[in-house]
């Protein structure tokens, strides 16, 4: 009996021996994934923080644009926003505590993936700041203003992405086609007031859709595209364009994406009145009247597909309206062996300075007044130090203009009074948002802290 109870003890022990043992054989692999995923979690993390620290102490915290905020309470730490991101290899999106935040906000350019991605809705897009706000047209989900049948796509609406714009120009179409459908008078459907991506797509649209429509440009082919610097790299992403099918860009060159406009216009047989600026749109019973400088069109829906520069943003300094003075760059080559200054911070700011410098015998200054380029590109940033660091040019931060003469700019920098030899000035301050027009159509316009 003894012996048997023994045998029953050790028995026992043996199975409570193999339940711990079948434990441990789980827990351990448990243990270990585990420990693996907060490691990784805390390297994510870590590297978030300092991402999003080194571009606050940068001072570049103000997105340019449309940009996404995330609902901690609903984020769920998929990282399905940073995965779908285009710009992730620029690390716009990152990782904190487990959270998704926005900690490289000069890199968003808008693209919208993140929210789209999401799968608990914890991403808002929104434009401005609570420091720096966004003029935008109240525009609805169809693209309708507040005002019946007018409408607004591209970047006047905000979206400056190429891609966006000639989306938005289809679906705008969309809409105003479903408004117009069965009318029949001598009306034109639809005038489109600019030939940017979004208004050379909403034509497009227009023709297969086989609807009435006049498209007016007030300078040339290819909006804000036409304006940038020979040679600089333009951005797009693969898009439907109606008439064409796939577009495939990827980076090109604004010479070959402008010569692509115009293969367009040619392959598809659209008409657009070039140099033809709109002057008033009024209303009469059930159609619009837009009045052009060559023309009055009788029109039951208009477009605008119009960039938001409007008037080029002055300095309101002395001597501002000398020849010397402009405000966009068109050929950096003209500028050969001359002493330039350009005033800004922006894309157009950097980019202009940098091409001029590639020109031989030219000296150049970038006078800016804020302390950092939070609104420019990470890429040409890039490029502006690498031309100081060459000698190839002077970046004067938190500076400002003061007094332009003939053969001389003064500039006022961390109070010292820099007077520099100078040939030529481009002023790229940005443009004032057309909002006076806009009101005279009856149009609202928001001032956008950080909304929707």
């Amino acid at each position: 009996m003894i012996i048997q109870e023994q045998f029953l003890n050790i028995q026992h022990q043996i199975e409570i021996f193999l339940q711990n043992s079948l434990v441990l054989l789980y827990l351990i692999p448990m243990f270990l994934i585990w420990l693996v995923f907060h490691s990784l979690k805390t390297k994510t993390h870590r590297k978030s923080l300092a991402i999003r620290n080194e571009a606050v102490n940068a001072g570049l915290t103000q997105p340019a644009s449309l940009h996404p905020v995330i609902n901690p309470n609903r984020c769920i730490g998929c990282q399905s926003c940073n995965n779908a991101c285009p710009e992730q290899s620029h690390e716009v999106l990152g990782m904190i505590n487990g959270k998704a935040h926005l900690i490289n906000p000069t890199h968003c350019i808008g693209h919208g993936a993140c929210k789209d991605s999401c799968p608990v809705d914890a991403i808002t897009l929104v434009f401005g700041t609570e420091t720096r706000g966004i003029d935008i047209p109240y525009v609805s989900p169809t693209f309708e203003t507040n005002v019946p049948g007018h409408f607004i796509a591209g970047e006047l609406g905000g979206m400056g992405l190429i891609r966006n714009a000639i989306t938005q120009g289809v679906q705008a179409m969309d809409s105003i086609y479903n408004l117009v459908k069965g009318q029949q008078d001598n009306n034109l459907d639809v005038v489109i007031v600019g030939a940017g991506p979004a208004g050379i797509a909403a034509s497009l649209s227009a023709m297969e859709k086989n609807l009435k429509f006049k498209t007016v440009e007030q300078d040339s082919l290819g909006g804000t595209v036409a304006h940038f610097p020979r040679g600089k790299i333009v951005m797009t992403a693969p898009v439907e364009l109606p008439l064409i099918g796939k577009v495939r860009f990827k980076e090109t060159s604004k010479e070959r994406l402008l010569e692509f406009w115009n293969n367009v216009v040619e392959k598809t047989g659209l008409e657009i009145s070039f140099n033809e600026r709109v002057e008033a749109i009024t209303r009469h019973d059930n159609c619009f009247e837009v009045i052009t400088s060559k023309n009055s069109l009788k029109t039951r829906t208009v477009l605008l597909a119009i960039g938001r520069r409007g008037t080029p943003r002055k300095l309101d300094v002395p001597g501002e309206d000398l020849n010397k003075v402009v405000y966009r760059l068109i050929d950096p080559a003209q500028y050969r062996g001359q002493h330039v200054l350009i005033v800004g911070g922006g894309d157009s700011a950097l980019e202009a300075a940098y091409c001029i410098a590639d020109e031989e015998g030219t000296t150049v200054t970038l006078s800016y007044r804020s302390e950092a380029f939070s609104r420019a590109k990470e890429k040409n940033r890039q490029l502006i130090d690498s031309a100081v660091a060459n000698n190839r040019m002077k970046v004067f931060l938190k500076s400002n203009v003061k007094k332009i003469e003939k053969n001389t700019v003064t500039i006022e920098h961390e109070n010292d009074i820099l007077v520099l030899k100078n040939d030529a000035v481009i002023i790229c301050a940005g443009g004032i948002l057309p909002t006076r027009f806009l009101k005279e159509i009856g149009i609202h316009v928001e001032t956008k802290h950080g909304t929707a």
